[in-house]
């Protein structure tokens, strides 16, 4: 497995590869990496073959974090995180330095952002105002960088693989979106490398998102019903676990992320909670 770290070596490694006609799929991650980042790895692999190349990208991406959010102390373990990747058959990690990523420096020289302008207005980019800016000019550079043929996703982030699918087709990038499913723990909650933020009485208190998930299925079940009631409904039912306080709650059309007056079979649903500074979010299909 390669380990590179600058944006020559990607480039000129990925070059080579294009020239040998192979195919190549992204997996961009911020490292600390669980089960969930090596099942994409895995459908990265099923999609290019035993022929082609695999690439994990490995950036905590300054830009995507708010000024009052977890940058500083978000997880990081690159030791183990490479381990994982050997393990997983992943050919190359790409980890570069944030001088490679912004050239220039993010105080004086940087300048120049990718935009998403609709479906980022909402939910996320409503609570978190610069995230997706900085997740569509970090993942523009990676494709940039890469080249891939085809990039892995995970479904529970929805409305940033809607916002990169969006990207991918505004800005002709020739590449190929694949979300795959959401990995879970034994008990439904979402992986994710901020559970390790979790204290123990919080953890069990977790399965708040996904128990509101599966409630919202069957509140809904066979019928259409006032989104407005069904948020009610779900905000009290989290009010039950003391350590969640709610972030938001939306009901809306998975196409085009416009919420809907009617929840019912085919609506998506979104939330957001917090367990004291730690910030979880999950969603589900109706």
């Amino acid at each position: 497995m390669l380990i590179l770290r600058t944006a020559r070596a990607i480039h000129k490694w990925s070059a080579q590869c294009k020239r040998a006609g192979k195919k190549i799929a992204v997996v961009p991650t911020m490292g600390y990496l669980h089960d969930g980042h090596i099942s994409l790895v895995k459908r990265a692999r099923k999609a290019v073959g035993k022929s082609g190349f695999v690439v994990v990208t490995i950036y905590v991406n300054p830009t995507q974090f708010g000024p009052k959010e977890d940058l500083s102390r978000y997880p990081r373990d690159f030791k183990r995180d490479a381990r994982m990747c050997t393990q997983a058959g992943v050919d190359v990690i790409f980890a570069p330095a944030d001088s490679e990523m912004y050239p220039g420096g993010l105080e004086q020289g940087f300048s120049t952002y990718i935009v998403e302008e609709k479906l980022s207005q909402r939910m996320e980019g409503a609570s978190r105002p610069t995230h997706f800016r900085g997740v569509t000019t970090v993942v523009g550079k990676l494709f940039n960088l890469v080249g891939p043929d085809v990039a892995v996703f995970g479904a529970k982030d929805f409305q940033q693989a809607a916002v990169v699918r969006r990207m991918i087709r505004d800005l002709n990038f020739p590449i190929r979106l694949i979300v795959a499913p959401t990995h879970r723990e034994a008990d439904g909650l979402a992986m994710s490398s901020r559970n390790k933020y979790l204290t123990e009485e919080q953890r069990p208190q977790a399965v708040a998102l996904i128990q509101s998930i599966r409630l919202a299925r069957k509140l809904v079940a066979g019928k259409n019903i006032s989104t407005r009631a069904l948020i009610s409904k779900l905000s009290q039912f989290i009010g039950k676990f003391p350590e969640t306080k709610l972030d938001y709650i939306e009901v809306f059309n998975p196409e085009t992320l416009k919420p809907q007056d009617k929840a019912g079979k085919g609506s998506q649903i979104a939330l957001a909670v917090f367990y004291g500074k730690t910030r979880l979010i999950d969603n589900g299909r109706l």
